[in-house]
């Protein structure tokens, strides 16, 4: 394999000597929008150190959820230590990529970035103490077009080639991955045909937002290089399982795992024991940000492995938070994993959105329930209200008017947020709601 180098930029200093030693020919300016549609401009090297003290400026109005007309410039401020080169580009003239901060003309931070929601709540955490750790698992399919969703192989849950078709380009993703400085665990071939997983080394939670939607260009670009198209819609194939990213997540404080203590059977400190109180306590209102599509619900049903029901367990995979079993010696793993965050969600958001429920709980020293260790699928209605297990939201409709009514969730999004999500899912429900599908016009023309 090709040599590489992996930056490790400081200040705008670095970036510049950096551009000039591996003669980069531009650098694209990274930043999303509410939805978490990767935003991007190029700027050559000559206009860099300006770029660094003055940010570069544009209209903000023209980007989903960010501002009126009357007041659309948007400054972006590029992040040095997010400098890297484009390792699926050429090699020659070589193009890199930075994360912007988006401000308000007189810099002061802009309400609507995703970005600065994360780092808020990071913030919140570091005044306590904590740091935030997350490790996501970005589910996606390889299908042969954009248009319609056909696999391109037929293979299942850790099955290898031939009936792995994808081994090579995920491969290939991984290589591609390792040059930008992403640390990869494993990969394998999902359940689903054509689903595939790409497991990444937990960081902390603002560079793996970074990360995330670097690792969805990756994919979806060697794809593309290998004549098919990669997908992280949640639900792409009818009758099979959809693409899921479970968020693992722990707090550290002072060095140490602040999830883990010896003394409780299953290894949690009462700290975490509240942290997954406060996740199930408002699951219900951050749902809208983990799975924010109307095709998002078509994943979240029983029987298909997704999480649907709002418990946690031990060794559970049916449950809404798994906490992986303790290893003697790995106190620094012990984690929660929560498994209902689908890969099209928002990360920034959606990491944002359940560190706020997660120290909601500490703060108000919540109670975590009981695990359920049976197989919640399995359950009859009877069972689950006995053990009074509720349900996620059963669609986006549902899920947008309990993120408009949390309290909770308007403060970590903010006013400018919270609402523009709620109008933008209420919209693309009514669109849903009104079009007549091909279901119907097969089921119902011909008989009605």
């Amino acid at each position: 394999m090709e040599e590489y180098t992996v930056f490790n930029c400081k200040n705008g200093d670095d970036v510049v000597r950096a551009v000039k030693e591996h003669h980069v020919s531009f650098i694209q300016f990274w930043f999303v929008d509410i939805l978490g549609t990767l935003k991007s401009f190029q700027v050559t090297p000559k206009e860099l150190e300006a770029a660094f003290e003055e940010g570069m400026g544009f209209d903000g109005s023209s980007i989903l959820g960010f501002t009126r007309i009357e007041e659309s410039d948007m400054v972006a401020y590029p992040d040095a230590t997010t400098f890297q080169i484009c390792s699926w580009r050429p090699t020659e003239r070589p193009v890199a990529r930075m994360f912007c901060d988006i401000k308000n003309p007189d810099g002061t931070p802009y309400e609507g970035d995703p970005r600065y929601i994360l780092r808020k709540l990071i913030e919140k955490a570091a005044q306590k103490g904590y740091t935030y750790y997350v490790g996501p698992e970005l589910e996606f399919f390889l299908l042969t077009d954009s248009k319609t969703p056909q696999p391109i192989d037929s293979g299942g849950y850790f099955d290898a080639p031939p009936l792995d078709m994808g081994n090579d380009i995920r491969r290939e993703i991984i290589f591609a991955l390792e040059k930008m400085g992403v640390d990869v665990e494993y990969s394998h071939h999902e359940v689903a045909p054509s689903q595939h997983e790409i497991d990444l080394r937990y960081s902390e939670a603002l560079k793996m937002a970074d990360i995330a939607m670097t690792y969805k260009v990756i994919v979806k670009e060697i794809a593309r290089k290998h004549g098919c198209y990669a997908t992280f819609m949640p639900k792409p194939l009818f009758g099979e399982n959809g693409s899921g990213m479970h968020v693992h997540q722990s707090l550290f404080k002072n060095g140490k795992n602040a999830f883990f203590d010896a003394n409780d059977p299953h290894s949690l400190s009462a700290e975490a024991r509240s942290y997954i109180a406060g996740l199930l306590t408002h699951a219900k209102e951050y749902t809208c940000i983990t799975n924010q599509w109307v095709n998002s619900y078509k994943r979240l049903l029983p029987g298909f492995e997704a999480p649907v029901y709002i418990a946690w367990a031990q060794c559970n995979r049916s449950a809404l938070i798994r906490v992986p079993m303790y290893k003697p010696g790995k106190e620094q793993a012990t984690r929660i994993e929560l498994r209902s965050p689908d890969p099209a969600a928002n990360p920034y958001l959606c990491f944002a959105a359940t560190l706020g429920a997660g120290l909601e709980g500490i703060e108000n020293g919540y109670e975590l329930p009981a695990a359920v260790e049976e197989n919640i699928f399995a359950m009859e209605t009877e069972d689950l209200t006995a053990k009074g297990i509720e349900s996620l939201p059963g669609s986006l409709h549902e899920a947008a008017e309990l993120l408009e009514g949390s309290e909770l969730m308007k403060n970590i999004l903010g006013e400018h947020m919270h609402s523009n999500i709620v109008n933008n899912k209420r919209i693309e429900w009514d669109e849903y709601r009104t079009h007549v599908s091909e279901f119907e016009l097969r089921k119902y023309l011909p008989i009605l």
